[in-house]
């Protein structure tokens, strides 16, 4: 079968992506990629020590000189440091607790369930918003939540006489522009907080403490506002211009079409929207036993002398209660989901809880590997001072050209959008990013955790629509079943109508919280000691 836009001349959209999938494979694999930028690292260090470089940060009265990683104390530094760069690198004790917790709610299957269950009690015209809010909170289940969501949306549009294809690209692009935001606190935000404190502190004045709480009333906004927007995309303009093109609703018979998922796995691919009594039962015990917890938990925390208050008794800008944030998350996964899989039957005796936490972490194992290098990158980073250098440097640069307010940080914005059609690995980018500009913008009076929250615009709303996102392939497979002729180009241009939107209305959330000074999380402001 030949479609009309594969017979016609590829126009200018086709040879602007040709030009970004080009660019971007010529990139090297992100663990490669950590490599060489450590070794470029090394090698400029030694030169700029060499012509004796050096920086004076604020608040210190002697010169700071760049460290060159090839000399007698560099490599004093990467013999002895090698190990603790990597069990020290910020993120890697955060994101794996929360995951060993989220993995079991995953394996167990409640998480399928739970969105299952809500999918099951949408009504016709709710159902595109419906999915909106659970692809936008979908990052909860991490990557999973791009081969589990779009098909079963599909099932569900299906089901109540909607175009399955327009729950597939919208449960797709809800995941992936809307990556970065939850109402749920989730993995992603103890990496992004545990790299940004790691290069916060390469200066004197470090701002507030970042936790993966540091960002929540912003990210609770955002997603109600993502969500919504999605609904409004789908119902609108996705499914509406699939009926004007006649894209097939029906999934066509094809010899090489992939297997279905088995059913015993609960992270496979969904074939059914519908929830089991079993699955029931444990969502029931799931509910007590978090409502249980959640009731401890206050208790704990409300009693008049409670070890989890600070000094005043109180609980912000500090207190062990905000230093508690990945137990209590590691609590609110663990908990619903032991009692869920011992109600629903996926827990059948107590070895069956490590082996599934066990599974989580096999499937963690590549941001480990990651990890190690990217440890050596920031640890190198911070020794030679390259870092305090550029943030100084830049932030010097911006208040030469007055450039100091938030066009510096629209301009930021722009710059994570831009790298992340071709670095879609978000920790990996947040970790060259952060580098520099969260000492840079710390210096003109930023917190570190209003930065993060700036690149969380720029690291999710474009990644539905470049080549070099994996699961794009997977995408891919999913609409083949119902137009066989569907290539590439097809779901990028099926993911374009929500990559603006999605930017432009996330830029509008980071702009009135700028504008009004709003909180970004507990005890967190937008500028350093307002």
């Amino acid at each position: 079968m030949t479609t009309a836009s594969q017979s016609a001349p590829p126009g200018r959209l086709d040879r602007f992506l040709d030009r970004i999938e080009r660019a971007g494979n010529r990139l090297p694999e992100p663990f490669m990629l950590f490599v060489l930028l450590t070794l470029v690292v090394a090698v400029l260090s030694s030169v700029m020590a060499a012509f004796g470089v050096a920086v004076t940060i604020p608040g210190e009265d002697e010169v700071t000189p760049v460290r060159g990683a090839f000399s007698g104390a560099g490599l004093e530094f990467f013999f002895t440091g090698l190990a603790e760069n990597f069990i020290g690198f910020p993120p890697l004790r955060t994101v794996v607790t929360i995951m060993l917790a989220v993995g079991l709610a995953e394996r167990c299957g409640m998480l399928a369930a739970l969105i299952r269950l809500a999918f099951s009690r949408a009504p016709h015209w709710l159902l595109p918003y419906a999915l909106g809010f659970i692809g936008v909170s979908g990052s909860v289940m991490a990557d999973s939540a791009f081969i589990i969501i779009p098909p079963l949306a599909a099932i569900v549009f299906k089901a109540a006489g909607r175009h399955p294809v327009a729950g597939l690209i919208g449960g797709f692009a809800a995941v992936g522009a809307g990556y970065s935001t939850s109402l749920l606190v989730t993995s992603l935000d103890a990496l992004l907080a545990g790299i940004t404190n790691g290069v916060a502190a390469t200066l004197p004045v470090t701002g507030t403490p970042v936790t993966p709480i540091s960002n929540y009333f912003y990210n609770a906004v955002s997603s109600i506002v993502l969500s919504l927007l999605a609904g409004l995309i789908i119902d609108r303009v996705v499914e509406p211009g699939l009926v004007r093109s006649g894209f097939p609703d029906r999934e066509v018979e094809r010899d090489d079409a992939p297997a279905r998922g088995d059913e015993n796995d609960p992270t496979a691919e969904p074939t059914s929207a519908t929830v089991t009594t079993a699955e029931r039962r444990g969502l029931r015990a799931a509910g007590v036993a978090l409502l249980v917890l959640v009731v401890a938990v206050l208790a704990l925390v409300l009693v008049p002398d409670s070890p989890l208050r600070n000094e005043t008794g109180g609980y912000l800008p500090k207190s062990p209660l905000l230093d508690s944030v990945v137990t209590l998350v590691f609590l609110a996964f663990f908990v619903p989901a032991l009692f869920y899989g011992m109600f629903a039957g996926t827990i059948r005796r107590g070895a069956d809880v490590p082996l599934l936490m066990a599974r989580a972490l096999r499937d963690l194992s590549g941001f480990i590997v990651l990890a190690f290098v990217l440890g050596q990158f920031i640890a190198l980073f911070a020794w030679t001072n390259i870092g305090a250098w550029l943030a100084i440097s830049g932030a010097q640069l911006l208040e030469a050209i007055g450039l100091t307010g938030y066009p510096a940080i629209l301009g930021f914005v722009v710059l994570a959008s831009l790298l992340n059609l071709f670095i879609v690995s978000g920790s990996s980018l947040w970790t060259l990013m952060a580098s520099v500009f969260v000492p840079m913008f710390l210096l003109l009076g930023y917190e570190p955790a209003f930065v993060q929250g700036a690149f969380r615009v720029g690291d999710a709303a474009t990644q539905v629509m470049t080549p070099l996102n994996p699961y794009m392939i997977v995408l891919l497979t999913f609409v083949r079943r119902y137009e066989p002729a569907a290539g590439l180009g097809t779901v990028i241009a099926k993911m374009v109508p929500f990559v603006v939107p999605f930017w432009v209305a996330w830029v509008l959330v980071l702009t009135i919280f700028y504008a009004f000074g709003i909180p970004l999380g507990p005890g967190v402001d937008v500028r350093v000691g307002e």
